[in-house]
């Protein structure tokens, strides 16, 4: 009997707990060499190619484009190629085909575990005893828990969220692509192909957003149904809720069917970087006591036209040299604080798949043309999905300017192990008052939160202090 190897998903990067497939390279029954593309997997912080751990025949893929796969799942099974070499057992890819190591706690009696499917039902899962850790970056406690999920569809067209970005760059407009995955699914491949033949261009529509005009489908997909019929028992002074007619006294449409009524939308499972931003989002509001400080940048005093950006970096720059405290990471389980002497600065980039947050490395160093042409780089990298992960992590004091789109003062998160956020709001012209009478002036609100577990009110004040002299310089 032939020996059969089973991958499981390693740790795609930084512990992330799971990893949604794109599109898989192979098909079972397919041969495969050692490191050769074996799927696309989309985590929190970019798409990535897992290579395969077997030069040999594929005999199982676990998950079709768009499921969730946990980290340490089973993801593919081999039949490896006796007369083929294989991966050392002692290599530092860290492949692992010796017994599971224990870590930590022993793992749980599996053997009643059940795997839910979207239609119902159970799914059968094999038992949980295994030989092949399969990991890319290390030995990892590992489970067997597959979400069946199914990708998206938006507007009448199946695909998970990284196809929908890529068909978005590349002007693809996905109703005209001829789907080639599972069921219907739209895959990375089909995309490209549509982008290379210039087969399913992206037309302007004045109705529709996005590709294919996504916007207008999925307004009418979502149109609320008819108000129901039915009617409420009648109250202690004899009204009835059908005498409440559909239009109001004066011409509007009023809602008549009971509050209880079941909203027609459909869940949708968070994906890539909207579901680590939910953990993140989550983890950061249960760590940090966060307080916040709001005040406003009078910005009169600028002569000429001056980046805003630039500005603000700088600003922010000058109070990390004047309070260090605030340029800072806190470790809450140990009580202790690591003051930096750098400023790496984390900005905020809302994107459609949810927000990023690349790091400005060394903007203490940077002039304000170094510091745009790095802002550009970050958020094309942002845009394509290239960015690195490790330029995602390892900021010192993060920045949301979220006022270039809308709000005066927020209460941004602070996400550990950072100590401090700034938020700069809307720009507005002020009425203040100036010895001798009043003057309009160009400000700018700002935010500042705080951990207050790692830096003091005093601290945070006199960090605000120093960033708005800052601003308020003309150059």
């Amino acid at each position: 009997m032939a020996d059969l190897k089973t991958f499981y998903l390693p740790d795609l990067g930084e512990g992330l707990p799971d990893a949604t497939v794109v599109e898989w390279h192979v098909k079972v029954g397919d041969s495969i060499k050692l490191d050769a593309p074996l799927c696309s997997m989309e985590t929190a912080k970019a798409i990535v190619d897992v290579p395969s751990p077997y030069t040999g025949k594929v005999t199982k893929l676990h998950g079709a484009p768009g499921d969730v796969i946990e980290t340490g799942a089973a993801l593919a099974e081999f039949e490896p190629d006796p007369n083929a070499k294989q991966r050392a057992e002692a290599e530092s890819t860290g492949h692992h085909h010796g017994p599971r190591k224990s870590v930590g706690s022993p793992a749980p009696d599996n053997s009643r575990k059940v795997v839910a499917s979207d239609e119902g039902g159970e799914v059968a899962v094999k038992g949980v005893d295994r030989e092949d850790e399969g990991t890319v970056v290390g030995a990892m406690v590992s489970g067997n828990t597959v979400h069946v999920e199914q990708a998206a569809s938006v507007g009448g067209v199946k695909a998970v969220p990284a196809v929908r970005a890529l068909a978005k760059k590349l002007k693809v407009d996905l109703t005209r692509v001829a789907p080639s995955g599972a069921d219907g699914v739209v895959t990375l491949k089909d995309v490209k192909n549509a982008a290379a033949n210039g087969s399913a261009p992206l037309l302007p529509s004045p109705s529709g957003r996005g590709a294919g005009g996504e916007g207008t489908a999925e307004a009418r997909r979502y149109a609320s149904p008819e108000p129901s019929s039915a009617l409420r028992a009648p109250s202690p002074e004899g009204r009835r809720e059908d005498q409440r007619g559909p239009v109001s006294l004066a011409g509007k449409s009023v809602r008549t069917a009971p509050p209880s009524q079941q909203a027609s939308g459909q869940p949708e499972q968070l994906k890539g970087v909207r579901r680590n931003m939910a953990r993140v989002m989550a983890d950061a509001h249960a760590q940090v006591v966060p307080t916040t400080l709001v005040d406003d940048a009078d910005l009169h005093a600028w002569i000429g036209k001056q980046d805003i950006t630039a500005r603000l970096i700088r600003a922010i720059v000058a109070a990390c040299k004047s309070v260090p405290a605030l340029n800072a990471w806190f470790d809450g389980k140990n009580l202790s604080r690591t003051q930096h002497p750098h400023v790496d600065i984390g900005i905020a980039v809302d994107t459609d798949d949810g927000l990023f947050v690349p790091a400005l490395r060394n903007a203490d160093v940077l002039d304000a043309a170094g510091v745009r042409a790095a802002i550009k780089r970050l958020r094309a990298q942002v845009e394509d999905r290239s960015i690195p992960s490790s330029e995602l992590s390892g900021h010192t004091i993060s920045l949301s300017n979220f006022g270039m789109f809308a709000g005066r003062y927020a209460t941004p998160v602070v996400v550990p192990p950072t100590v401090a956020i700034v938020g700069a709001g809307k720009l507005s012209h002020d009425v203040v008052a100036v010895i001798g009478g009043i003057e309009v002036h160009r400000r700018m609100p700002i935010s500042l939160t705080f951990d207050h577990r790692a830096a003091t009110g005093g601290e945070a004040a006199r960090f605000l202090k120093a960033l708005l002299d800052d601003l308020a310089q003309p150059n």
